[in-house]
């Protein structure tokens, strides 16, 4: 496993969370926890307010693949460890936004956007593979510069990895050289980390690219946008059965779910979510396999 210590590439971010609990804590804890690792979900009601707006810089041409920045005196960058992580690949039977893979097969993808205490992501992924299930985890840039270790352990554990942008804003809502920004920052972290620019590419703070972003995150690299047809409303802390039941209650054959890390109620929900997913003859595989 590889450290690094990135050099900030915006201006500084919040400070970090509290010191992450033990996994029975996490696993158990609810609205305690919740106040300490809350994270914004992908919507804008009831959103804490975003840090500053990042600089505007000027897109790169159309054929440029996301560079590793200079390393700053005294700080060093990622070697990747071998294999290098999977790349975007493109599945020409899907469209340029994906929100669900094949509902002839019974699998689904869990996806999780990246973001909060890290012990919580570690005892997700690792409660998911207790049960057999992979998942897909779209990681926000930032979390990535404060806890770069967690790129290798999401791969190591045989998940897909991707890009949610570098500050978790209203991408749709920038203009177009700072949405660039936000896709290519969160792009040059993962392939110093991992050696790729990740699998998947998901906006921020919104379910659907805009044509803009989905032009942006194409030329970046990312052959689709990956949304999901399931929302399980986990970020409205509502409790972990009500997070259960969401999914559960709309999930089918092929459906792409978004989940997110960081929150209490996901954490408690996880075991009987995939218990009920086996019940029904659904098997959680990654977005790779999903549409594979």
């Amino acid at each position: 496993m590889v450290r690094v210590t990135t050099p900030p590439a915006h201006p500084p971010q919040s400070p970090p969370a509290p010191p992450a609990p033990d996994r029975r804590t996490a696993l158990r804890s609810g609205a305690a926890l919740a106040a300490g690792t809350l994270t914004a979900g992908c919507s804008t009601a009831g959103a804490a307010a975003p840090p500053p707006t990042p600089t505007s810089t000027s897109p790169r041409p159309a054929d440029s693949h996301p560079a590793t920045p200079t390393p700053t005196p005294g700080h060093g960058t990622a070697t990747p460890t071998a294999p290098t992580a999977p790349t975007p690949r493109t599945f020409p039977s899907q469209p340029a936004e994906i929100t669900h893979g094949p509902r002839t097969r019974p699998q689904v993808a869990l996806t999780f956007h990246g973001q909060g205490d890290p012990a919580i992501a570690t005892s997700v992924l690792g409660e998911a593979e207790k049960a057999g299930a992979r998942v897909t985890v779209l990681a926000v840039g930032t979390w990535l510069d404060e806890h770069p270790d967690i790129a290798r352990r999401i791969l190591d554990g045989g998940h897909d990895l991707g890009n949610h942008t570098l500050h978790h804003l209203d991408i749709n809502s920038m203009p177009e050289a700072d949405a660039d920004a936000e896709i290519r920052g969160c792009a040059d972290r993962l392939k110093r980390l991992t050696g790729s620019i990740g699998t998947w590419f998901r906006p921020s703070r919104t379910a659907r690219a805009s044509p803009e972003v989905a032009r942006l995150a194409h030329r970046a690299g990312y052959p689709h946008v990956l949304s999901y047809d399931v929302d399980s409303l986990d970020y409205t802390s509502p409790g972990a059965p009500a997070v259960t039941r969401k999914v559960i209650g709309e999930v089918r054959n092929g459906s792409v779910v978004s989940l997110h890390f960081g929150y209490a109620d996901t954490v408690t929900a996880l075991p009987s979510l995939l218990h009920e997913l086996d019940r029904r003859g659904l098997r959680a595989v990654t977005t790779t396999e999903l549409l594979s």
